[in-house]
């Protein structure tokens, strides 16, 4: 096999089990438990199928029903842990995050790049809380809008990275969210150049955050990670001096210690 992206209508393309992932993706933390007809408006689906993909995954033990409403059952939890388990580098990561956390008293991630979003795979947190939404493993959060999220965009290829400007959202999260194509890319242009992000309240007003790539020893691209404060407490000479200066020495780290 090659690294060639199946099309919807090829030969090889398996429709039904799309289908089936994309039901289960419809649950999220806003929609936790959904009627049929919810379920079959989230996914664009007639209800018919949708109501078949949900009995079956109900008789799979992946969702549970309770009268009209359906929700997802822990059995989920193994398609994650089967992830996570197949990447050895992830107890290494998150001992370094966690030194991070204690020297600094910040949160410190890592994530990788799924689509549009930035998905935290590895997370060390503090015990202050810097957003609204609760950040865990498998949280989702826009690429464009996130220091990961630009670090990680900068490492894809000139079409990826276009296509992506191309079909992007972008929405004015804060004041100071950028909401023009041709900025983002000058802008995961300079992040490319510099070897760094840093992102100040443009996703959450008061989310100040620095990122960099995080590399295995083979060259292999792991993700980036992470260091997320407040930006009344931090101010950005600390957060470029200190605290990206600690995430380069992290990031080094892993790369002398991975294979």
């Amino acid at each position: 096999m090659d690294d060639q992206v199946l099309e919807p209508g090829d030969r090889d393309y398996v429709g039904a089990l799309a289908s089936g992932l994309e039901v289960l993706q419809a649950f999220d933390a806003e929609h936790p438990r959904m009627t049929l007809s919810e379920v079959a408006a989230r996914t664009k689906m007639d209800r018919a199928k949708a109501r078949r993909f949900l009995l079956t995954l109900h008789a799979l033990g992946f969702v549970k029903r309770s009268g009209r409403q359906f929700a997802l059952t822990p059995r989920v939890m193994q398609l994650g842990y089967a992830y996570q388990a197949s990447n050895q580098y992830r107890p290494v990561i998150q001992q370094y995050l966690e030194d991070i956390t204690c020297e600094l008293g910040e949160s410190s991630s890592l994530a990788v790049l799924d689509g549009d979003d930035v998905v935290y795979v590895v997370r060390s947190s503090a015990r202050h809380r810097l957003m609204a939404i609760t950040l865990s493993v498998g949280t989702r959060l826009p690429a464009a809008y996130t220091s990961m999220g630009r670090v990680l965009l900068a490492q894809l290829p000139e079409a990826e990275l276009q296509a992506f400007l191309a079909r992007v959202e972008l929405a004015p999260h804060t004041v100071s969210s950028i909401t023009d194509s041709h900025a983002l890319n000058k802008e995961i242009a300079k992040v490319r150049s510099q070897g760094y992000s840093i992102v100040d309240q443009e996703l959450d007003s008061g989310l100040r955050s620095a990122a960099v790539p995080v590399f295995a020893g083979n060259g292999e691209l792991l993700g980036a990670i992470n260091i997320s404060t407040n930006a009344a407490r931090v101010d950005m000479k600390t957060l470029l001096d200190v605290y990206l200066s600690r995430l380069q020495k992290a990031a080094e780290a892993v790369r002398l210690t991975t294979h």
